[in-house]
């Protein structure tokens, strides 16, 4: 039995939360508003981020996060992309050397573009540092449902460690090495589900959709070569897998926000009425940032900005991609 701290109670960091605590392990989860801490506390629900799912009773919720991480040997972290900085350096100096973290954030942060590895690196250089990442949606895995992921770290043992803590008999966790992968393949499918959810709005159908995730892939792919990434990442769970799940799933927040665009909505007036965020925003941004930085061409990532930012009609947006110059497929 392990006590294990989660930082952030947003539907993924409270489904993970209560997987932990159903294996047996002792769970405190911190959540920035102080009134789910309480329901959860009270009611066994998490009534903004997973309302109807009742949680473990071995879970306890904390309003402040040096009580989440005190004494804690794991440290779940699962705030948005644009939090984490802030919320690891409220704790940081409370977190002894060799404590295991496992960031469950799929983001970038888009002031410096750092990867969720390179924020721990600067703010808690201490811990031993793993990246889980793969198709799951949150709903499914509070299920049961059959779900694959895998745990990345730079050093094995590290990963090894993070795959004990997680694995059960429906969430099954693979092993790897390659951190740079699978955080920027966990954040860049978001954009491409935003892009998705587009071509749905559209009324578009199935060959564009099979085209967008291909040459999306090839793009993410791309960049993850001219930042030291291993190109079979994106062919394992946390590319290809994910991005087959965020681009078909109607469970995709992304993808919703992609529909709501190509339906006439602007970012400002779908943000206005949803509580929940939709990472791919800030990944759009930093992805078009990091494409400039290492001179690598990322089309899709431009025009789901475009969309995004300046307003582009999302149909002149598929015009324009199906319009470039024709040339071979290219990978490299």
């Amino acid at each position: 039995m392990s006590d294990i701290a989660v930082l952030g109670a947003g539907s993924w960091g409270t489904t993970l939360a209560h997987l932990l605590a159903c294996k047996g392990e002792r769970v405190r989860i911190w959540a920035f508003e102080p009134e789910v801490a309480e329901a959860i506390n009270r009611t066994r629900e998490n009534p903004l981020y997973l309302p109807g799912m009742r949680l473990a009773a071995a879970l306890a919720a904390e309003s402040d996060p040096l009580a989440a991480v005190a004494g804690a040997s794991v440290i779940v972290s699962a705030p948005p992309s644009h939090a984490v900085r802030s919320v690891i350096r409220r704790v940081a100096d409370a977190v002894p050397r060799g404590t295991l973290v496992v960031s469950a954030t799929k983001g970038i942060e888009t002031d410096t573009l750092a990867l969720m590895s390179q924020i721990f690196a600067e703010t808690l250089p201490q811990a031993r540092f793993a990246a889980l990442s793969g198709p799951s949606f949150a709903a499914e895995v509070y299920q049961g449902q059959p779900t694959a992921v895998v745990a990345a770290a730079a050093v094995e043992q590290v990963a090894l460690d993070a795959q004990r803590v997680f694995a059960t008999p429906s969430f099954r966790v693979y092993t790897g090495q390659d951190v740079v992968g699978v955080e920027l393949a966990g954040a860049l499918k978001n954009v491409t589900a935003i892009a998705a959810g587009i071509l749905e709005g559209l009324g578009l159908g199935h060959n564009p959709r099979a085209a967008l995730i291909t040459r999306s892939l090839a793009e993410i792919t791309r960049l993850g070569l001219a930042m030291g990434a291993d190109p079979l990442t994106f062919a394992g769970l946390a590319g290809v897998g994910d991005l087959v799940l965020t681009t078909t799933g109607s469970l995709s927040r992304n993808r919703a926000l992609g529909v709501a665009l190509a339906g006439g909505q602007s970012l400002e007036e779908y943000r206005a009425s949803h509580r929940t965020v939709a990472e791919g925003v800030n990944a759009a941004r930093a992805g078009a940032a990091l494409g400039a930085r290492y001179h690598v061409e990322l089309p899709i990532v431009h025009q789901v900005c475009e969309v995004l930012f300046s307003g582009k009609a999302p149909r002149d947006g598929v015009a324009e991609l199906m319009g470039r110059e024709l040339k071979p497929e290219q990978w490299r």
